[in-house]
């Protein structure tokens, strides 16, 4: 799992500033900014309920201001029905809620208010302003609370990542995968190499502070050896995952591929619905990769069509192939789509045929059983009797990979199409979720192991 360059720029701007929170006592050094900071964070555009945050040591002033508050504050995190006012002209900019949150029982741990208000523009823009004017308050850059959150320790960098991602999620993978990372899985993993290494240091440490005194029992150096060979295997494994966090967070590379005028662009303008790419019976129309994302059963799908693998003198059309053969080698899943009109139909030629299809779309060490589906489009073309010597044909034949008859201009078949495609689908999501989990389950099994040894 990648950290992001977002992530890390949060990591290297911590400012060491001491501060003294509304409880009186004073703040860590280090942990956070000399400025309150506020924001919209409902996100921009017309709503009922408007949502903006403010974040430091200004906060409850702003809120004694701008609530009518002269006295006491009101009780931390319980909702007020307030008159919300200038602090200066003291005109009623709006009626809503205010809620107070003390630190360090706040998101970012500092002193925090929420201004719940109507959604109106002139309204968030007026509270907006009337916050500005307030002395030691400065609209927050972008992240700034994550930031301030992190500093203050209430969330960790993987946790960070996973609330952006659980911000950004659109299908309900995306956002049970961030949900998971949010929880600490990811980085229960980390601090669980650090521990290791910390351990593996203390004992060299000690090694050669004491071994002469004779207080270090034998094997310590080959124990501390034999670990930090374990966790460099671990980390190269995890290095190497084959960008499974991305796979499960930008969506499964579903991509369409085969010969020219097969109706690939057709297949992948009935699957989003809409016109994506452009059709024509010219062979060779698609020069370039066409994409377009997709929610398949609530699951994150990034469908490519591409250019009709064939020879060809024109350049551009030779780098569409080179393109094509590129995204199909990447694919989780390779949809390979045959004009089954021009299929043998006499004599069984048909399996034979689509044999020769897939070995020149697939990669030659990817096998046609595994992440491919065959598409026999324009069946609409065929007729009865044709159809059913296809179907013979084709029915209990090894070696091919589940066939689809569809057609795109009359929709024939496509129900079953998209009932197999969810099924292989949901096959290659759960085997990157699998093997995505699993290095989390090796983890709590070492653990596991570590705790009863010790108990022993």
């Amino acid at each position: 799992m990648l950290i992001s360059d977002f992530t890390f720029s949060i990591f290297f701007r911590l400012i060491p500033i001491s501060r003294v929170l509304s409880t009186g006592h004073e703040a860590p050094s280090g942990l956070f900014d000399a400025d309150t900071i506020f924001a919209l964070s409902s996100g921009h555009g017309r709503c009922g309920v408007a949502v903006v945050r403010i974040s430091g040591p200004a906060a409850a002033t702003a809120l004694r201001s701008m609530a009518g508050l002269t006295c006491h504050l009101p009780p931390p995190r319980t909702a007020l029905l307030r008159r919300i006012t200038d602090p200066h002209s003291k005109e009623v900019l709006d009626r809503g809620l205010v809620l107070w949150f003390p630190a360090p029982h706040s998101f970012t741990g500092e002193d925090s208010v929420e201004f719940h208000i109507h959604g109106g523009t002139a309204v968030i823009t007026a509270v907006l302003q009337a916050l500005g004017s307030v002395s030691g308050m400065r609209p927050a850059e972008a992240g700034e609370f994550t930031r301030r959150a992190f500093q203050a320790g209430k969330l960790d960098l993987t946790e960070v990542e996973g609330l952006g991602d659980l911000i950004h999620a659109e299908t309900e993978a995306q956002r049970r995968q961030a949900l998971r990372q949010m929880s600490g899985d990811l980085g229960r993993l980390y601090q669980d190499w650090s521990r290791r290494l910390k351990r593996c240091l203390a004992h060299v440490e000690a090694f050669i502070d004491f071994s002469e005194d004779e207080l270090i029992e034998d094997g310590v150096l080959n124990r501390a050896d034999l670990s930090v060979q374990e966790l460099q295997a671990e980390m190269l494994q995890h290095l190497k995952d084959e960008r499974r966090g991305e796979r499960l967070r930008s969506g499964i590379q579903v991509v369409i591929a085969g010969d020219t005028n097969a109706g690939k662009s057709s297949l992948l303008n009935t699957l989003c619905q809409r016109p994506a790419a452009i059709v024509s019976p010219i062979a060779g129309t698609t020069r370039d990769v066409v994409e377009t994302a997709l929610d398949i059963g609530g699951f994150p799908v990034l469908l490519s069509d591409t250019a009709g693998l064939r020879d060809s003198r024109d350049v551009v059309e030779r780098e569409g192939v080179r393109r094509a053969r590129e995204r199909v080698e990447q694919a989780d899943l390779t949809l390979v789509v045959v004009d089954c009109a021009h299929l043998p139909l006499d004599g069984g030629g048909a399996v034979a045929s689509l044999q020769g299809h897939l070995r020149s779309v697939l990669p030659s060490q990817q096998h046609p059983d595994t992440g491919c589906l065959l598409v026999l489009n324009k069946v609409d073309l065929l007729s009865e009797t044709q159809r059913w010597k296809l179907k013979e044909e084709l029915s209990g034949v090894y070696g091919l990979p589940p066939v689809c008859p569809i057609s795109c201009q009359t929709h024939q078949g496509l129900k079953d199409f998209l009932t197999v495609l969810h099924s292989r689908h949901m096959i290659c999501y759960y085997i990157i979720l699998l093997l995505y989990v699993l290095t989390y389950s090796v983890l709590n099994l070492h653990d596991f192991c570590t705790w009863n040894i010790s108990k022993s």
